[in-house]
């Protein structure tokens, strides 16, 4: 009896424990955890960076038209004027004292020609009286004629002596912003020499010299932006100028694009990062954590399936550009593809995975 028991207990246990174990079925792989963003298509430029420097149309440097010693200087650098308003002042005494003398001498030339008026006139009654020859009269004619026109001759100088002595006074063609004041009071200075320069301020043109291999390529309106020293866009304009030739000693093309200046951000002959915009177009950009590379070759997993079934699925990719941290996709990837961003490196092709947006 006792080992008839013992017997249908052994049964019994082994029974359950193989209804315990067919209950359960087999185990599940496991799911890797991933990040995963989707690939959003962006307009992406074709760029060159070049350094370009701002010219001010409305800038103008100020020369003396006369000679001499600099004796007064009225403004200081960054200040503004009005215009005509006094600039400097070059040595005015040699050239008023020139005047002077042409003045005193044409007091002179008038009374000779005063002198051989009276005696024209005296000698015209005369004539008429039959008192003299003609001759005479031819003579005193003669002598009145030439007086006047050396006194006219004269007095043609002095206004032109007079006219050149307002020269001595370097005044403001414009309304502007005084730029710097290189010359200094006793300092000598020629026509050649600049004083100072003038600035209106207001709008600025990018001059900017592309390669000549590029000649090919450029097109009027091409867009333009200029950076700043942080890679920001600061604005965003156009070219309007294309030189018409190759400058032979540098075998640069110049290109011209008008900048707003209206806060004064600017400064003329200032340098400027610029970048010039070749094409634009719509392409997926990835971060660059969600790319590997084996073999000479760039690749990045997708999100395949749904549910329980999503898996990492690899693709060779071509890329272009790095914009920021994020790369500029050729190939590979569409726009609206779930790209797995992290632990690329552990994962295999058709390897199931846990999205994590």
């Amino acid at each position: 009896m006792r080992i008839f028991f013992c017997c249908t207990l052994a049964l019994l246990i082994s029974g359950c424990g193989r209804q315990t174990t067919d209950a359960a079925g087999p185990a599940e792989p496991p799911r890797f955890p991933v990040k995963v963003v989707t690939a959003q298509a962006q307009m992406v430029p074709e760029v060159t960076d070049y350094l370009a420097t701002l010219k001010s149309r409305n800038a103008s440097a100020l020369q003396p038209q006369v000679e001499g010693e600099v004796t007064r200087i009225f403004v200081r650098s960054g200040e503004k004027v009005d215009a005509g308003a006094a600039i400097l002042e070059i040595d005015p005494k040699k050239q008023q004292a020139t005047v002077n003398n042409q003045e005193a001498t044409y007091k002179s030339k008038l009374a000779t020609m005063e002198f051989d008026r009276v005696d024209l006139e005296r000698k015209r009654k005369l004539y008429a009286a039959g008192v003299i020859a003609k001759a005479d009269l031819d003579t005193a004619q003669a002598a009145y004629d030439a007086a006047k026109a050396d006194a006219e001759a004269l007095a043609a100088g002095i206004r032109e002596q007079s006219e050149q002595l307002r020269y001595y006074t370097v005044r403001a063609p414009t309304t502007g912003i005084i730029g710097d004041i290189p010359v200094h009071v006793g300092d000598r200075v020629a026509t050649t020499t600049v004083l100072t320069t003038l600035d209106r301020g207001g709008e600025l043109e990018a001059y900017i010299y592309v390669p000549a291999e590029k000649s090919g390529a450029v097109r009027a309106n091409m867009p333009l932006e200029i950076m700043s020293d942080e890679g920001k866009t600061l604005l965003r304009t156009t070219v309007f100028f294309i030189s018409p030739e190759v400058d032979t000693g540098s075998q640069t093309l110049l290109l011209k694009a008008k900048v707003l200046n209206t806060v004064l951000k600017f400064r003329n002959d200032q340098s400027v990062h610029a970048r010039l915009i070749w094409s634009e177009q719509k392409l997926p950009m990835i971060p660059v954590t969600a790319v590997s590379r084996l073999s000479g070759k760039m690749f990045a997993f997708v999100v395949e399936g749904e549910g329980q079934k999503q898996v990492a699925r690899q693709r060779v990719i071509q890329v272009g550009d790095l914009i920021g941290n994020d790369y500029v996709v050729l190939d590979g990837i569409h726009s609206g593809d779930r790209v797995i961003t992290s632990g690329v490196q552990m994962l295999t092709d058709g390897m199931l995975i846990v999205p994590q947006t």
